[in-house]
């Protein structure tokens, strides 16, 4: 037989591809030297969590997250899931592709908060937060101890500030909407703000008591419906905290921090969700974009004018259903019998999405409550369930503001009116019954309204 021949029972494609496979075993023990561990139990050898007492009075009693799964944390880990919220998908690729080495540990220095937030006394309240950690953004501060020792510990909230160049605001500055003050506005009309990024953070427990479910039933449901990806779940009842594979948010603040928990001083706020194909690119088939631009006009004038404005930029995008199914609703709205109508709005969503609504907002006051705010005086939204959310966990709104009707686009009456008529506050009139069906969009082709 010639070197390098094939044997003659052995096609020569088999080889290569046992080559192949030999290969790629190979550069997995490189990357992962460890046995593959597909779950961890609590009284498995090795198995010794850092201390976690959520709702503890100091990050001292409490201790810090820990998910890690790499060698010298696995065993430590208190908290399922992994860091980064949606982002530790790329986290992986970044690793398997070689550009990130997996035991990669983070140097914290110089990126301590650059405003001092808190402690409130909500902080260590297990009813008021369980859907972030109130400590998320104290690593270095209070576990370096931890990080020292080799446990990987990571930060889930960053506090920094920045200024905000907006076209909208340099036409709110020529409208005399607002004014360049050197302060909240610079003289070349960049907006002055404090940027609080927070990723999720559960406390399971907190959480299906939230919602008015049990924690069984929320475990099994997050395992099955993420396609088995975190089997845990299951297998650690003792693990209470989850790092979700979902958006955060981003919180704005126009003025003093230190005003927002101030009795003295007003407080402005809108709380909104994300829309990238109005906030961003200034789709006209929502109120998403003017309305957050009217939010932060307001809440830059109440700065200008003593107190404290805030925004809250939450990632659910598509009311939590998601850009395609979005879309897909887009399509069905515009080409149903009739045309796009109020009447058959949420009718289109349920058909596609079998919901229409999943941001369910019970999570939502957590970060007001981690910012200390214990009352709005002016809540820039018409959402029944922002509202209902808001007042349900303790916190008192003054007054409610509805979008201006001169800021409303044209095509997007169909969706404000379907929601007034579901509940959505206004001060104005209530189409109800037949009269939806009067309230139309535009067809695609037309070009104006």
């Amino acid at each position: 037989m010639t070197i390098g021949s094939t044997s003659p029972t052995q096609p020569a494609h088999e080889e290569r591809d046992e080559a192949a496979v030999h290969e790629q075993l190979q550069q997995v023990q490189t990357l992962y030297p460890s046995r593959v561990v597909l779950t961890t139990y609590p009284s498995q050898l090795g198995i010794d969590p850092v201390s976690l007492n959520w709702g503890a009075k100091t990050p001292a009693e409490r201790g810090p997250v820990v998910a890690s799964r790499n060698q010298d944390t696995i065993g430590k880990r208190n908290a399922m899931g992994a860091g980064g919220g949606s982002y530790c998908i790329y986290r992986a690729l970044a690793v398997a592709i070689g550009a990130l080495a997996p035991n990669h540990r983070p140097d914290f220095r110089l990126t301590e908060p650059t405003h001092k937030i808190g402690p409130f006394g909500t902080w260590s309240d297990p009813e008021k937060i369980v859907s972030l950690d109130p400590w998320g953004h104290a690593v270095v501060e209070h576990f370096s101890d931890y990080t020292e020792q080799g446990v990987d510990v990571r930060p889930t909230i960053a506090i920094t500030k920045a200024h905000m160049k907006l076209a909208e605001i340099d036409d709110a500055i020529a409208k005399g909407i607002l004014k360049r003050d050197g302060d909240i506005v610079t003289e070349n009309g960049e907006l002055k703000v404090v940027k609080v990024a927070s990723e999720p953070v559960w406390y399971l427990p907190g959480v299906a008591k939230r919602f008015g479910i049990s924690e069984a039933v929320l475990r099994r449901a997050l395992f099955e419906d993420t396609g088995g990806m975190y089997p845990e779940l299951i297998t650690r009842p003792d693990l209470q905290v989850f790092l979700p594979p979902i958006g955060g948010l981003t919180v704005y603040i126009f003025g003093n921090p230190e005003h927002i928990p101030d009795p003295t001083k007003r407080l402005t706020m809108r709380v909104h969700d994300e829309c990238n194909g109005s906030d961003v690119f200034g789709s006209d088939i929502c109120t998403c974009k003017p309305y957050l631009i009217y939010s932060i006009e307001e809440c830059a004038r109440e700065a200008q004018n003593g107190g404290v404005g805030v925004v809250v930029y939450f990632r659910k995008e598509g009311r939590a259903l998601g850009e395609v199914t979005k879309y897909l609703v887009y399509n069905a709205r515009k080409r149903q019998e009739g045309g796009d109508t109020a009447a058959n709005y949420f009718k289109r969503t349920e058909f596609v999405a079998g919901v229409k609504d999943m941001r369910f907002q019970a999570l939502m006051p957590d970060i007001l409550h981690w910012l200390g705010v214990t009352r709005i005086d002016r809540f820039i939204s018409m959402s029944n369930m922002k509202y209902e959310a808001i007042v349900g966990s303790g916190i008192e709104i003054v007054e409610r503001v509805e979008i201006p009707e001169d800021r409303m686009p044209a095509d997007a009456k169909v969706e404000i009116e379907a929601k007034v008529a579901d509940g959505y506050f206004t001060t104005g009139a209530v189409h109800t019954g037949d009269s939806l069906d009067t309230v139309k969009g535009r067809n695609w082709d037309e070009i104006a309204h």
